[in-house]
Parts: structure tokens; C-alpha cells; sequence
């Protein structure tokens, strides 16, 4: 009997203790929206946001995400706004689309910064990025919980003749994503010209520009009209980065639990899946478009001494133009960031980022299920 009585004590005292345990691990369901101004599946910006809400509805049951991609909610300033009026939960940010609403998310562009896989990588350890996320929770009642990046080969595209020399670019019509882009393009000699992406491919097809700053993505998209695509180093025409950010508003109204399960989602599945699925897209679409044959279509990547000679033709014209949109504390971030891009890259040098070691073989499963239109009832449900 005494051991019985033992044996069942035993089993109680386990019992109260599992019981605080599994308690404090449980969290009520949770409904949030996501706006992006990216498309969505097969985009590889995409396929990782469809991850995210797969991790969430999987950790906290009962939970549903909804993802509005293609501006199909807010464009990116209207969710800025949408995010500081707690109409919205959480928000993908171009910093450069960002740049309309907050001056300065303009300090972290430029050509030719950030110009290696590390140095990219390690764009939100930099004391810039942490500034702007201080100034994010003040200004906008934004928390930044971190940073991604779509194609490291931000590159130009052309109709005719590949873009290499600076000579190349001079009277060209070209498209620009933004402002910061047109700096670039005006210090090469070209006509740019700021237009949606989906007025592009009609764009190039007309005649109405002879070629288009874009991502391999993007050149995926529009191979077919502007063939001969440039890539001067990573990054060396233009970074492409972007910042998750939540409504505070949101945010502080969420149980203690709720929070920890989404930021560990957000910092440890989410960001990291991200930045892996962008640089594996990179990667399959170089093995497949690449060429060394200057006149021959499809990608280009430029020798470091061929993209040196566009980084001098650049000359600085773009931090002079960030420093006419922003203020004296934005002057500073400018210089700022510029010396600490120049210090990364010199720290992680090329082959020496852990992404770079990635087996991407591991991500081909995310291209099938989402390349191909298969499987997207979940995507589906979430436009």
C-alpha cells in the first residue's frame, strides 16, 4: 500500500508540475494580414511568406493567415501608415518604397555597397539598421523585427546590345524602380524613367524604353523582350532589402505567449527561410541563363574590374541625392552606413558566408510545389 500511495504522490507531483508547463507553452489563436507589394507563388519572396504562415497556423492552432501580395491591400507607404493605425498586422517593406512616407529608409541604398553574400547578409548587424529600427518604434509604431533581401543580382536589362560601359547606358530609356535608382541611372548618361513592373514587358515591346533595372526575377519575366541582361557584381546597380515589420498597436495586444511564438517564428524560421529560398532562386536561375558571350542573350556578370568602372561612374551621385530628402540625422546615417557597408564586405569576403554554403538541392521541393501552380490552395485562400 505504502508503495502504491508513493507511486500515485509521484504521479501528482508530475502532474502539477507539467501542467504550469504545457499551460505557459499554449496560446490562444491568432488572425493576422500581411501585405506585400511583391507577386505572389512562384515569387521566391512569396513561397517564404506562405512558409511563414504555414510555421503559425502549425504552432498555434486554430490560427489564420491571410497574405495580400501585388499591392492587393496597401502599397508599401499605405502599409506603413495601415501598420501605425493598427489596420494592419504585419508588413513586408522595401526600404526604398519605403522612402515616400520616412525619409530615411532612404539611408540604406546605394550601388555597389553591400557587395558580397556576407555583407548582404549582415545588413540588419549594422548600427544604421538598428538606428532606423529605434526610429521605426517612435516615429511609425513600427517594430522592425528584421531584414530580408530579394536578388543579390539586382541587374539592367536591354532590348539591343548588352549595358557593360557606361557609354552603353548614355540616351537609353530606362526603367527605374525609384527615385534613389534614378540618380544611378542619370550618372551613366541614361533617361530614367520610374514605371510599375507590369507596365514593363509592353513597355520594352513598344519601344517606349529601350531596356530596365529589375532582379533575375525580373528577368525571368521579361526575357523575351529585353534579352540581354547585366549583372555588375552584387549589388553593383542597385540593392534590393527589405525590413518585417508589426503594428505595435497590434502587437502589445497580444498575450505574452502569442508574442514569443511568433517572434521565434519571425527571427528563427521565417527570416532565415527568406534569405535562403531568395539566394537559391538566384542561384537556379544563373545555372540556367548565364553566359560569358557578351553578345549573347541572357545573364552577364560583370568582371570586378568591368564593375568598378560603374561604381566610379556612379561617383556618389547617389548618397548626393539621399542627402537632399533627408536631415542632418539622415546625413550622418548616410555616411554611416556607407562605412559600414565598406567594412563588411571587407570582413565577409566572397565564399565566406554561410549561405553561400547552402545545399540548395534541400529548397527544390518549395520551387516544385509553388513553381508550377501546384499545390496552392493555401496561397489561394490567402490573396
Amino acid at each position: 500500500m505504502s508503495r502504491i500511495l508513493n507511486l500515485t504522490a509521484a504521479v501528482l507531483a508530475a502532474a502539477i508540475v507539467a501542467a504550469p508547463s504545457q499551460m505557459a507553452g499554449a496560446a490562444e489563436p491568432v488572425k493576422l494580414r500581411w501585405a506585400s507589394d511583391h507577386n505572389g507563388p512562384p515569387h521566391p519572396a512569396a513561397i517564404a511568406e506562405v512558409y511563414f504562415a504555414e510555421q503559425v497556423e502549425k504552432k498555434i492552432p486554430g490560427s489564420k493567415v491571410q497574405i495580400f501580395w501585388a499591392k492587393s491591400l496597401y502599397t508599401v507607404p499605405q502599409g506603413v501608415k495601415a501598420l501605425t493605425q493598427g489596420n494592419l498586422e504585419i508588413l513586408t517593406g522595401q526600404f526604398g518604397k519605403t522612402s515616400s512616407i520616412e525619409p530615411l529608409a532612404n539611408v540604406l541604398l546605394g550601388a555597389g555597397k553591400l557587395s558580397t553574400v556576407g555583407a548582404i547578409d549582415a545588413l540588419d548587424k549594422t548600427k544604421t539598421f538598428e538606428e532606423l529600427t529605434t526610429h521605426f518604434n517612435k516615429a511609425h509604431d513600427i517594430t522592425i523585427m528584421g531584414a530580408g533581401h530579394l536578388s543579390m543580382y539586382m541587374g539592367a536589362g536591354a532590348v539591343k546590345g548588352r549595358l557593360i560601359e557606361p557609354a552603353d547606358f548614355s540616351g537609353k530609356k530606362m526603367r527605374s524602380m525609384g527615385p534613389a535608382e534614378n540618380a544611378l541611372l542619370s550618372a551613366l548618361g541614361a533617361n530614367p524613367q520610374a514605371m510599375a513592373f507590369g507596365d514593363v514587358p509592353p513597355a520594352l515591346q513598344t519601344g517606349v524604353i529601350d531596356g530596365l533595372l529589375t532582379s533575375l526575377g525580373g528577368f525571368s519575366a521579361t526575357k523575351e523582350q529585353a534579352p540581354y541582361f547585366t549583372v555588375a557584381g552584387l549589388n553593383g546597380i542597385v540593392g534590393d532589402y527589405y525590413w518585417f515589420g508589426v503594428s505595435n498597436r497590434w502587437w502589445n495586444m497580444l498575450a505574452k505567449e502569442q508574442r514569443d511564438i511568433l517572434t521565434d517564428i519571425i527571427k528563427n524560421d521565417f527570416i532565415p527561410f527568406q534569405r535562403v529560398i531568395n539566394y537559391c532562386n538566384d542561384k537556379r536561375t544563373l545555372e540556367k541563363f548565364i553566359t560569358t558571350d557578351k553578345n549573347a542573350p541572357g545573364i552577364y556578370v560583370m568582371s570586378p574590374a568591368e564593375a568598378a568602372v560603374i561604381k566610379k561612374a556612379e561617383g556618389g551621385a547617389t548618397n548626393a541625392w539621399i542627402k537632399t530628402k533627408v536631415d542632418d540625422t539622415g546625413d550622418r546615417l548616410v555616411d554611416q552606413f556607407t562605412m559600414e557597408a565598406e567594412a563588411l564586405v571587407k570582413a565577409n569576403p566572397p565564399g565566406s558566408s554561410p549561405l553561400e554554403k547552402t545545399d540548395c538541392s534541400q529548397y527544390e521541393k518549395y520551387f516544385a510545389k509553388y513553381g508550377k501552380g501546384a499545390d496552392l490552395h493555401q496561397a489561394k485562400n490567402r490573396k
